[in-house]
């Protein structure tokens, strides 16, 4: 009875030791210096340099935005204008022959016409 007694203690105090030797102990710090409020400098330090950093990148990228407008801009300017193309002439037709273009285009008025009517006639239908 009392071997597994000394066993069991044995047993505890090995696994005590194991997890006393697990913990660390706190760092040493001199007398009047505040850990956090070093850490909390840190923080705003390391804040600062990505706020200069991302405004550094941002001044980068307005550069090559106004070089590329500037470039694009001399490259419009380097371009040959286009030719001025006189208006061709209208065709020359007999008064039968214009009188035959405007009812045939009477016409397609009235079979568009005609065809929308029946679109909005169907839209216009009452919900049921």
């Amino acid at each position: 009875m009392t071997r597994p007694l000394i066993a069991l203690t044995l047993a505890c105090a090995a696994f005590a030791a194991s997890s006393v030797q697990a913990q660390t102990a706190p760092r040493y710090t001199a007398p009047g210096v505040d850990i956090h409020r070093y850490q909390a400098d840190q923080h705003r330090y390391e804040m600062d340099r990505l706020r200069a950093q991302a405004d550094q990148r941002a001044a980068f990228a307005s550069q090559l935005q106004t070089e590329t407008r500037l470039n694009r801009l001399e490259i419009e300017a380097a371009r040959q204008p286009e030719p001025i193309q006189p208006q061709p002439y209208r065709a020359l037709r007999s008064p039968e022959e214009e009188r035959a273009l405007r009812e045939s285009a009477t016409e397609r008025r009235r079979t568009t016409a005609s065809g929308v009517g029946q679109i909005d006639a169907w839209l216009d239908r009452p919900a049921r």
